[in-house]
């Protein structure tokens, strides 16, 4: 990982709370894939990556967001305390966005919509501050997991889910997808002539 990544949680002394296997291997499951999207995320930044940094962000935001619907899928999870243990202060997750935003200028801004069922009004949206904002979520539950909060871990990635990041990631990977779309499909047709031409005579 970059030297100027997210900072990753780190465990705590509070012991681990005793969960059934099935909650124990949900939050072990949604805790990687955080890892991987921070890491991702932070990584693509930094701006040394080549030209996969796209497709590699089309897989982190998708695994994320495949995290998010196991989450969304189960029942309301409890969390083992009525008030959220003090997991330290959140990451600061502004050096990310303002170097999304530099990779991706003149490309960030896309339009989006409100909420498709109750208000279509076409908003600004950007792909840079939909990650970043998707990064704080996934990596303010991922400090309670490391410091042993299961529940609370789950509980906050199922609720910031449903209320934030899971719109937030579907838009950026739709943004994304978008841009990948275009990038390999928008050609013009004397190469996609020449092309052809050189497949039909090797």
């Amino acid at each position: 990982m970059a030297d100027d990544a997210l900072p990753s949680a780190r465990a705590g002394s509070a012991p681990a709370e005793p969960v059934g296997d099935e909650l124990a291997e949900l939050a072990a499951a949604t805790a990687a894939d955080a890892r991987v999207y921070l890491s991702t995320i932070t990584e693509v930044a930094t701006g040394r990556m080549d030209s996969t940094a796209l497709s590699l962000l089309l897989l982190a935001v998708s695994q994320a967001l495949v995290a998010g619907a196991r989450l969304g899928a189960v029942a309301d999870v409890v969390p083992a305390r009525r008030y959220e243990p003090d997991a330290g202060p959140d990451a600061d997750v502004d050096p990310v966005r303002a170097g999304l935003a530099n990779v991706f200028e003149g490309l960030d801004d896309y339009a989006d919509v409100v909420d498709p069922l109750t208000d279509a009004t076409l908003v600004r949206g950007a792909l840079s501050d939909d990650l970043a904002a998707v990064a704080a979520d996934l990596e303010h539950g991922l400090r309670h997991h490391e410091r042993g909060e299961v529940t609370e871990a789950l509980w906050w990635w199922q609720f910031s889910y449903l209320s934030s990041w899971g719109q937030r990631a579907s838009a950026a990977l739709r943004a994304v997808q978008s841009l990948l779309a275009h990038l390999r499909l928008d050609v013009d047709a004397e190469t996609v002539s020449d092309a052809e031409f050189d497949a039909l005579h090797p």
